[in-house]
């Protein structure tokens, strides 16, 4: 299985080198035409379609709801600095 992937994925790298140092050369000689093709009649298909009703809405409901506080300390830490001097 593995080693199936290797040759491929060598055989993937090979067929680039092959086009990048011009060992490939692809030219096309003819224009793309599609076929011309005529469509007469037919019908779209009709449904009747009966869906249940959907009402949509908002209601007032008591939960109970965690509390959570957050507040903040001053602690002392350090911090690191730069001085940077002008040369003269």
């Amino acid at each position: 299985m593995r080693s199936g992937i290797i040759v491929a994925i060598v055989a993937v790298v090979a067929i680039i080198a092959a086009f990048a140092f011009g060992l490939i050369d692809i030219n096309q000689t003819k224009e793309t035409k599609l076929p011309e093709v005529a469509v007469q009649g037919g019908q779209a298909p009709a449904f009747d379609v009966k869906t249940a009703d959907v009402e949509v809405g908002t209601k007032n409901t008591s939960i109970e709801v965690p509390k959570v506080e957050v507040g903040t300390t001053k602690e002392e830490v350090k911090l690191p600095t730069v001085d940077v001097k002008k040369a003269e």
